[in-house]
């Protein structure tokens, strides 16, 4: 749980103080959409390696 917590705080410490706030709240949504794109990916690579699927 130390790992988590510490992501966390390098996460909003990376974006302290930063200017404009437009680009922090992209940054923040694509960050986001980033770590789901990789989920997604590590998901359907263990469903078709689990399952049998031919690559």
């Amino acid at each position: 749980m130390g790992t988590l917590t510490h992501f966390k705080n390098l996460y909003f410490e990376a974006f302290r103080n930063c200017k404009p706030e437009i680009l922090v709240v992209i940054l923040k949504a694509y960050s986001i959409f980033c770590g789901l794109m990789l989920f997604m990916a590590v998901y359907a690579f263990i469903y078709r390696a689990f399952n049998g699927f031919e690559f």
